[in-house]
């Protein structure tokens, strides 16, 4: 047989087992194998002659690189890569877990608030009389400065310094944390008068 046929069967060879390495895991033993037989090729086509030989090394150093690249770009969206590879989520939100917290978080949008400590670029806010942690868009907040709540990202809610004033929020209990006097003495956390001072 002419040794140019052999030196293209032989490459042949190596770009079958190049593609079937990633579709068959080996631990490298067809990779090992895909090598052995382009260099081969290469090797038999020079024995054929400098020209044929030249003309083989040229169509594989072509040949190897274009078909691993396009044998990677494929590999993906086989049974196999989808089984190893993890998908990407599409969306942020979808990589947190499904929390009344965080579902919690999303009606807050462009809501107005007070920034309750100094925000360089995360701290403290005040929306609705509760206390969230939030981070800036960059800018730094000072303390008592209205915010508006601009968006939620991955749990983390997102505000902007704004020019106007968040509505007046009194929490229900406020009246009686005004005035001790009118609560119930155990709501007060003394501790019962019963026993005598020793």
């Amino acid at each position: 047989m002419d040794p140019l046929l052999w030196s293209i069967f032989l490459l042949i060879a190596a770009l079958a087992l190049i593609v079937f390495e990633l579709f068959v895991p080996s631990g490298g033993v067809l990779s090992f194998l895909a090598a052995a037989a382009a260099v081969g090729s290469i090797v038999v086509a020079f024995a054929a002659g400098p020209r044929q030989g030249m003309v083989m090394l040229v169509v594989t150093t072509v040949l190897v690189p274009v078909v691993l690249g396009s044998a990677i770009r494929w590999w993906p969206h086989t049974p196999i890569g989808q089984l190893i590879l993890i998908h990407r989520p599409e969306n942020p939100d979808d990589v947190l877990p499904d929390t009344d917290e965080y579902r919690g978080l999303k009606p807050l949008i462009g809501k107005l608030g007070t920034a309750k400590t100094k925000m360089l670029p995360s701290g403290s806010v005040t929306i609705d009389g509760k206390t969230h942690d939030a981070v800036t868009e960059g800018m730094p907040i000072e303390p008592g400065q209205s915010i508006r709540v601009v968006d939620v990202r991955t749990n983390r809610i997102v505000v902007r310094p704004t020019s106007e004033q968040p509505p007046e929020v009194r929490p229900a209990n406020s009246l009686a944390a005004d005035d001790p006097l009118s609560q119930p003495i155990d709501a007060l956390g003394l501790e019962g008068l019963d026993e005598p001072l020793t």
